[in-house]
């Protein structure tokens, strides 16, 4: 796998809300990418401030398998221990079906694209 399908560890707060920071993700989140996508959601869970919304901009990650989906969970579970939200942006239609299968859907509010 190329380097640029690497998960991209970017925690961008835009401005005008900073109540929301977005995650860019790119590539797959798999086995092989796991401990990177971990770090970086981590990371925008300890600099967000309290409550605000963490947006993973999936529009360039075609792929999850369950290791990432475990890890998405995980920063789910982080964030709503730390009154964060982990929003899931522009989810490929692969990860929707991942989601339905593993009964996860509703552990994620779903925006279809990415709020600007």
């Amino acid at each position: 796998m190329a380097t640029e399908d690497a998960p991209v560890p970017e925690t961008d707060a835009r401005a005008g809300h900073q109540d929301r920071y977005v995650v860019e993700v790119s590539g797959d989140m798999d086995l092989d990418h796991a401990a990177e996508l971990r770090e970086t959601l981590a990371a925008a869970l300890s600099q967000a401030p309290p409550g605000a919304e963490i947006i993973v901009d999936l529009r360039n990650s075609s792929f999850c398998d369950s290791t990432g989906l475990n890890t998405l969970l995980d920063a789910q579970r982080q964030g709503a221990r730390t009154g964060h939200v982990l929003h899931l942006a522009a989810p490929s239609h692969q990860l929707l079906r991942l989601l339905e299968l593993t009964g996860s859907g509703g552990a994620f509010p779903l925006d279809a694209s990415v709020p600007g």
